[in-house]
């Protein structure tokens, strides 16, 4: 790979910085947003899909590369960061249009389903930078660097796809 100039590995670092500021700030500002008159009650369950096929492909992922395939890792991580992307779009578009769902869980449950809810919504901030800055330093080529980040990225992306299922499985039949 030929190497990549500072001024642009500079612009990169701020487009990920942005964007780790930008998307959480997004997110959040739009969950104050109702718009009336859709119905999009059918999301939840394609986004919780999308993150278990995100989820399936980040491990395929890590095969790939442990075994030298690094054109089929790079694919499958583009995967990845589109069908996270897509359930972005899809799990704002849900929020915006409808009421939160309340679990309806009794008992020690409800405490598992809302350790499981915090500790996702919490890393899923988190995992937007390290996806970010993990991305940046394979497409600049520095990947020792890239590695080592990832040895952090890639389990916390993973738990986050991971209990975006549970969450869906444990809140579905609650929903209206």
């Amino acid at each position: 790979m030929r190497s990549i100039s500072q001024r642009r590995k500079n612009n990169y670092k701020r487009i990920a910085i942005i964007a780790s500021i930008a998307i959480p700030l997004v997110v959040a500002i739009l969950f104050r947003v109702k718009i009336d008159g859709f119905d999009l009650s059918f999301l939840p369950g394609i986004y919780a899909s999308i993150n278990g096929v995100t989820a399936l492909a980040l491990v395929f992922a890590l095969i790939a590369i442990k075994k030298g395939k690094v054109k089929l890792h790079r694919l499958l991580m583009g995967l990845c960061l589109l069908l996270s992307l897509a359930f972005l779009v899809m799990y704002v578009a849900y929020h915006v249009t409808s009421d939160s769902t309340p679990y309806g869980g009794e008992g020690f449950l409800r405490y598992i389903y809302y350790f499981i809810l915090i500790s996702h919504i919490f890393l899923s901030i988190g995992v937007v930078p390290l996806v970010l800055f993990t991305l940046l330093r394979a497409l600049t080529g520095e990947f020792k660097r890239h590695r080592r980040l990832a040895k952090i990225t890639f389990p916390i992306w993973l738990y986050v796809a991971v209990t975006g299922v549970v969450v869906y499985m444990m809140i579905s039949p609650y929903y209206v």
